[in-house]
């Protein structure tokens, strides 16, 4: 690509694009940023740029300021922010992955778009190389089968919603059986019945803050194995929310929490205290 035609000026609507341009070797072009970008990445916290709102309550206003030649944004956007923002001429990306490969594809769309296409294709090798070698630790291809323990993992807690699809194939990767269908509501008489060896938290923009022994006791989880044995964890939202290659944190969270004997305890996951009898 000219180097005229790559965008010099990028405002960033989603941690995803932040630590993918950050992994790609391209942060000081992020100019504008949201709040929760600092949380997936933290080296854009160390750099001079603007607060921006995120894709849904974005203010075309506040991204125009920012004078960007790039906005990348992921769903669900704010229709309105958007259509201001294409009328003054510029380059917008919307993402929407579902899927590991989704991810790969928006990777690879935003490293082509910023002139750095080899870059991004060395950080997708990566990360599925890793993948492939948690896969094949948990077992996956073994002459002695690795038990598969029933995983059930949470993105919100009112209403109860599954993890993403993406979510469910690093699970896979790390040995379990992912529990219910991506991404769609649930309810806490449904979890019971999966019977989840298994329990990992990770609420969207929680951080590593959810309150596990009290969610256990209002849904009236007590009785199950995974709680009986403390196998109830919290992984921090960045490591699973956010679609791009701070999943491997999340695969080697996963892995440990799954497999324990045959990976090592990730420092950020929280496991669950004893409960009251």
């Amino acid at each position: 690509m000219h180097s005229n035609y790559i965008p010099r000026r990028v405002v960033s609507l989603q941690p995803s694009a932040t630590v993918t341009l950050q992994r790609i070797g391209l942060l000081d072009r992020v100019v504008a940023c949201t709040k929760w970008c600092a949380d997936a990445c933290p080296q854009v916290a160390e750099q001079a740029h603007t607060i921006v709102a995120d894709s849904w309550t974005a203010k075309s206003a506040e991204i125009l300021a920012a004078r960007p030649d790039l906005v990348i944004a992921s769903v669900p956007y704010q229709a309105e922010a958007v259509g201001e923002i294409l009328k003054a001429g510029i380059m917008f990306l919307g993402l929407a992955p579902h899927s590991l490969h989704d991810i790969y594809t928006d990777i690879a769309a935003i490293a082509r778009i910023m002139g750095e296409e080899e870059r991004g294709e060395k950080v997708i090798d990566e990360m599925q190389a890793e993948i492939e070698r948690v896969r094949r630790t948990a077992g996956d291809g073994c002459d002695t089968p690795v038990p598969r323990p029933i995983v059930f993992c949470e993105e919100w807690g009112k209403p109860i919603i599954h993890s993403q699809p993406w979510v469910a194939e690093l699970v896979e990767a790390a040995g379990g059986k992912f529990l219910g269908k991506a991404g769609s509501k649930t309810d806490a008489q449904s979890v019971s019945a999966g019977h989840p060896d298994v329990m990992v938290m990770a609420w969207c923009g929680a951080g590593d803050r959810v309150p596990l022994e009290k969610i256990v006791e209002q849904r009236g989880w007590q009785g199950l194995p995974a709680v009986r044995e403390r196998r109830v964890f919290c992984i921090p939202d960045e490591f699973l929310n956010t679609p791009a290659p701070t999943l491997l944190e999340g695969l080697h969270a996963l892995a440990a929490i799954v497999h324990p004997e045959l990976f090592p305890a990730h420092p950020r996951v929280k496991q669950i205290e004893g409960l009251r009898d």
